[in-house]
């Protein structure tokens, strides 16, 4: 069991694997695919986020992933490949090992929204 950040991060980052923008886009254009932003509002207004994202802070990610909560949200579906993505690829690779925790079958970890938009990667306003 985990027992400090760095621990919990290196389980999650083994988990989940790392994707870069070329496979995000390849998977993103075959459809049945989620992409969550899970970056605090303020940093989404302040930046924008990827082209069709879903913005959903990392504290309420596992409210809005579960069917059984009030809170979910109807997008997310354990059966979609799901894309995580946030500003340095910490909290997305927590959450990709959290939506893995909770059923989901194939989650990927973005990484950094700032890579995606340096690299060209279609970004909309937030």
């Amino acid at each position: 069991m985990p027992t400090s950040v760095k621990e919990l991060l290196a389980a999650a980052n083994s988990a989940v694997p790392r994707i870069g923008r070329a496979t995000a886009e390849e998977l993103m254009k075959q459809g049945d695919v989620l992409v969550v932003d899970v970056r605090d509002q303020p940093e989404v207004q302040a930046s924008g986020k990827v082209a069709g994202a879903r913005q959903v802070s990392r504290g309420m990610l596992e409210f809005r992933a579960d069917p059984a909560s009030p809170y979910h949200d109807q997008a997310f579906d354990p059966a979609k490949t799901v894309i995580v993505y946030c500003a340095s690829g910490g909290r997305s690779a927590l959450a990709g090992k959290a939506l893995l925790d909770l059923g989901y079958r194939d989650v990927r970890n973005l990484g950094s929204f700032k890579d995606w938009a340096e690299q060209g990667g279609a970004v909309e306003p937030g």
